[in-house]
């Protein structure tokens, strides 16, 4: 019911697990991270149990063909059961149990493996991996472009309801937490794959943003010992998400907060004015968050 990709990224170590189904919310079910540990997707007549189970055998030190043989020794069900993981290293493994309903299998690349079950062509996999060396772009944009291969060739036999993409580091970390990159699921929609496209590209605006908003001395706290390069990096990271966010006003807001905090009131009044002329409940906000600190006399920008 689910086709699904796993891989390492060989420039910066990043994991990644994207998936489609027709089932509602894949993103629940099938995929598993751990940042410098490894990816897994677990699916068909799916045992949850597969996802955390792998990563505490990787934890432990095995690699992604020794998890896969362990794991699925253990299941009596394993015939029903499609697993695919890759480490922290860039091995990929795995199965396709053999009452997986056609079209059913899996395909490996470099440090990237694929697998799909209930497919309308098996040799869906095999375009993933294909679609996913022969892509651009960083992690999320090849694992996107897997998916979208996959989908243009019949996907899911059954038809589309939801889909994920999920990245961490490849670094351990004892605050795993803090190193998920991407994580995007939907849950119910008529295109999830066409819908998972539109929504890359503003989990990306909203993280730049997020990376202004959140700064302490930049925004939370005092606006003091920023230098100009940090300044104009933030700045510049704000106008770039405001771009991609089109009638979105959130990032132009913090744009103008930032110039306002920055001691650049003529340029914050004109940004100020392009905010409420779009999206003029913001005023009330504006004094909101002067309540608090983020900035000084308000009024003077309303």
């Amino acid at each position: 019911m689910t086709y699904s990709i796993v891989a390492r990224d060989p420039d910066t170590g990043d994991l990644g697990v994207a998936a489609q189904s027709h089932f509602f919310g894949v993103g629940r079910l099938v995929g598993w991270l751990n940042p410098g540990v490894g990816a897994v997707a677990t699916q068909a007549f799916v045992n949850i149990d597969f996802g955390p189970e792998a990563l505490m055998h990787l934890t432990k030190g095995a690699d992604a063909d020794e998890t896969l043989t362990t794991i699925i020794a253990r299941d009596a069900l394993s015939d029903y059961r499609q697993l695919a993981l890759v480490d922290a290293l860039g091995t990929a493994a795995a199965h396709t149990g053999t009452m997986c309903v056609p079209g059913a299998g899996h395909a490996l690349g470099s440090a990237v493996a694929a697998a799909g079950n209930m497919l309308s062509d098996s040799m869906i996999p095999d375009l993933m991996v294909d679609a996913y060396h022969n892509s651009t772009g960083d992690l999320a944009d090849r694992l996107l472009a897997a998916l979208v291969a996959a989908e243009d060739a019949g996907g899911d036999a059954r038809g589309s309801q939801s889909s994920c993409l999920r990245i961490v580091s490849g670094s351990p970390s004892p605050t795993p937490w803090q190193e998920t990159h991407f994580d995007i699921r939907v849950d119910d929609h008529a295109d999830p794959v066409g819908e998972l496209a539109r929504l890359l590209p503003l989990h990306r605006a909203f993280d730049a943003v997020g990376s202004v908003m959140f700064t302490p001395r930049i925004m939370m706290g005092p606006f003091e010992n920023v230098g100009d390069t940090q300044l104009d990096d933030a700045v510049q990271a704000l106008v770039e998400a405001d771009k991609a966010l089109g009638e979105n006003s959130e990032a132009r807001f913090w744009h103008a907060v930032l110039l306002a905090r920055a001691d650049r009131p003529e340029e914050a009044k004109r940004g100020f004015a392009a905010v409420f002329d779009r999206a003029p409940h913001l005023r009330a906000y504006l004094r909101n968050i002067a309540l608090v600190g983020f900035l000084d006399d308000p009024e003077q920008y309303l």
